[in-house]
Parts: structure tokens; C-alpha cells; sequence
């Protein structure tokens, strides 16, 4: 961004579920494999080192006050950013709960470039502090506003709720100078219930074999130019208040559409910065991950049909042994995947994305052709039904 500013068929009759009611006890029981894959700008992809496997097992301690990761310790996304949490169990006494997940991704302000600011900071403090408050929950899920907002467990670890509390904690961090971002953030539970809370361009889609269900409409004052959170410097703000400067932009969580989807077995979600979605459509990632699912016996073709192979219970069942053994899960596949396809067009000068069609059409005499390169960051999330055939899990347990 450069801008400040079970196996079996699957029958679910709607493409858009936002309006859906939650699931009733009947509801068949999710686990979830999960990765993310990232590039910075300018920087060459390494797909052995540019992935990252979430391990529910792995307990990290969070800290409420100061939960940033070191610039030097950062993931190599540059300006973007992501995180991948269970939501509570933050004590070692509490197992995880492998099915109750937060995630997302985040992309920093490029523009602040410009005031001296490095909108990495931002970007990666805002998803530090909303997955050590997804961790803590329900302890550490309290508003640090000071108005008393209602950001507390009674109403649960939801994401919009999660994405005003990371901003209050980003807003209170005298380190952060100044900068802002897109979001877009999820919860997961075991029922399958997926809801987002999603501010600007970045996005996600969900998808089933051969179908998209769902497209994360972006939200624009105009064209590239999204809705994004902004911390501004003291001086800044005041100077601003009397005199003016031009018009900026900063909307709040509460900006943030919400929307509700029902997970199904073998149902793959990509949420992505404008890296992604820029360079790559909606029909591209279900040609990628069609790809990646067929190639490794997740989504088979069976008399003219797709549905879920019975390989996928199994892979994601041994995907905590595959990663200490250096292997790629099937979520990290997936991940990698999309953001080596999204990083070959951005830097094609012959294969119009979204980005340089949408300037053909509102700019014709701009003759923008190709590629946007800018930094690259998805998660992948896979759904698991718990009780789904699978032959080869059972005759290994």
C-alpha cells in the first residue's frame, strides 16, 4: 500500500452466509490447520524461510504491557503483518483449545514513509497486542480506553471487539509514533462458525472445491484510497486542529464490516493484504488452491465431481509431527502457494491484475500495464470436520 490514508459433497446453497444464524448443538465439531506466508516489497520470495505454521500446542506467554516483537525478529513481510492465536488457555495449567482461534492480516500505511515514520511499526504492534489479547482472554480482554468501551468477555472474544482493543493498546504505546493500517481479522470456534471483521482493501475469500462462496467486499473513500486505522503524532493532531491540512483519513473498529460464514469440511479460507488481491482474483486463488488440494489428495475429482479426499483428516492430524520434521502442512502449501503466484504477477509486466484493470477503467490515458509490486502477506485457514471418514487415520491410531 502507498498510501497514507467428510468427506462428501459439500450442499451449502449460499455464496454470502453473513446474515446466517449461529449452529445449533447438532452442528458437527471443526479443527483447523492454519499458516501464513509472506514477501516483503523488493525482497526475493524464499519459500523455505518465508512461511510460518501455527502449532496450538506451542504455548507463548503473552505480555499485556509490551507484546512487540523486536524489529529484528520480525517476519520478513515488511509493511504488512499477521497474527495466529488460540483465544485463551494463557496459563500452562489450561490446555489449548485447539478449535477457538483469532488470526489475520494487517497492512501498514506506506505513505507514513514520508513523515519519518516507519509503518511497520503500526502493522506489527497492532498484531502483537490483538493476539496477546486473544491469548489472555478472558483475563487480559478488558478495554484500555478511557471512556469504558465495551470490550469485555462478557460479549466474547470477537473480532471487532478484538481489533478496538488492539488499537487502544496501539494508541497507548509511546513507542509507536504515528502510522496506521487496513485489518482484516477472524474468529474461529469448533461449531465452524467463521466471523470477520474486515476495515479497507485487504480481504479474504472463502472457498470450496471448484466454488468460491464468499468475496470480502473492500472498503474505499475512493479509488486506492481504503478505509484505514491512523495514529497521528501529538504535533501533528494539533497542528491539524488549527490550521488544517488537507483531509485524512482514520476510521475506527467500529468502521470494521462484520460478517458471519458457516465452515464445512474441507472449506479453505485466504485472507490477504492488497499485495494479494491486487495482483490476484478471487478465480485465481480457487485456481491455486484447487491445485495445491488436488496435488496433495485434499479435494479429489470423482465422476465428474470435486469433493474432500479422505487424505485430509489424516494430513492435518499428523501436521504437528510434519513441522518438527521441517515439513510444509497443508495450510502452508496453500499459503506459499498463493503468495509465489501473487509475487510472479506483481512483478509481471505483461499480466494485468485486478489493480491494473481497475486503472484501465477509471484511467485510461494512465496505460498501466502488468503487475503492483508491494508486500505480500496471507493466512490460510483449512477446516477439519472431526468425525469425517478418513480410513487412513484410523488404521494409523
Amino acid at each position: 500500500m502507498s498510501r497514507p490514508h467428510s468427506y462428501r459433497p459439500f450442499h451449502t446453497a449460499s455464496t454470502n452466509r453473513s446474515q446466517q444464524q449461529p449452529p445449533s448443538s447438532s452442528t458437527p465439531t471443526y479443527t483447523y490447520s492454519l499458516a501464513a506466508s509472506f514477501s516483503a516489497k523488493g525482497a526475493r520470495l524464499q519459500p523455505a524461510r518465508d512461511f510460518y505454521t501455527f502449532n496450538p500446542y506451542h504455548h507463548i506467554e503473552p505480555n499485556p504491557k509490551a507484546p512487540r516483537l523486536d524489529s529484528t525478529s520480525r517476519p520478513q513481510s515488511g509493511q504488512d503483518a499477521f497474527f495466529i492465536s488460540n483465544i485463551g488457555s494463557d496459563t500452562h495449567n489450561n490446555p489449548p483449545n485447539t478449535a477457538s482461534l483469532a488470526f489475520g492480516v494487517v497492512d501498514g500505511v506506506g505513505g507514513w514513509t514520508t513523515s519519518g515514520v516507519d509503518p511497520a511499526d503500526f502493522a506489527h504492534g497492532l498484531c502483537e497486542y490483538m493476539a496477546a489479547a486473544a491469548t489472555s482472554y478472558p483475563s487480559g480482554f478488558k478495554s484500555s480506553g478511557p471512556t469504558g468501551v465495551a470490550t469485555t468477555h462478557e460479549q466474547g472474544c470477537r473480532p471487532r471487539a478484538l481489533l478496538k482493543m488492539g488499537v487502544e493498546r496501539v494508541m497507548d504505546d509511546a513507542s509507536i509514533f504515528a502510522g496506521g493500517s487496513t485489518a482484516c481479522l477472524a474468529t474461529l470456534d469448533a461449531q465452524g462458525r467463521l466471523e470477520v471483521a474486515n476495515l479497507g482493501d485487504s480481504g479474504f475469500v472463502h472457498l470450496a472445491p471448484r466454488r468460491v462462496r464468499y468475496v470480502e467486499k473492500s472498503q474505499t473513500h475512493g479509488f486506492n484510497t481504503p478505509y484505514q486505522l491512523s495514529k497521528l503524532p501529538r504535533q501533528m493532531a494539533r497542528q491539524m486542529a488549527v490550521f488544517g491540512g488537507g483531509q485524512h483519513y482514520a476510521e475506527s473498529a467500529e468502521d470494521a464490516n462484520v460478517s458471519v460464514h458457516g465452515m464445512a469440511h474441507g472449506d479453505v479460507v485466504v485472507f490477504a493484504t492488497d499485495g494479494v488481491w491486487d495482483n490476484l482474483s478471487p478465480e485465481d486463488a480457487l485456481r491455486i488452491v484447487d491445485r495445491v488440494m488436488g496435488e496433495v489428495g485434499a479435494w479429489v475429482e470423482t465422476e465428474g465431481t470435486v469433493e474432500v479426499g479422505r487424505r485430509l483428516r489424516y494430513m492435518t492430524h499428523t501436521a504437528t509431527s510434519g513441522m518438527e520434521k521441517g515439513e510444509m502442512s497443508v495450510a502452508a502449501r496453500l499459503a506459499m502457494a498463493v503468495t509465489k503466484e501473487a509475487k510472479e504477477a506483481s512483478l509481471n509486466t505483461k499480466r494485468d491484475g485486478p489493480f491494473a484493470k481497475e486503472v484501465q477503467r477509471l484511467y485510461p490515458g494512465e496505460n498501466w500495464r502488468g503487475g503492483k509490486a508491494d508486500d505480500i502477506c496471507c493466512v490460510v485457514a483449512v477446516a477439519v470436520e472431526d468425525q469425517a471418514p478418513d480410513t487412513e487415520l484410523k488404521a494409523k491410531l
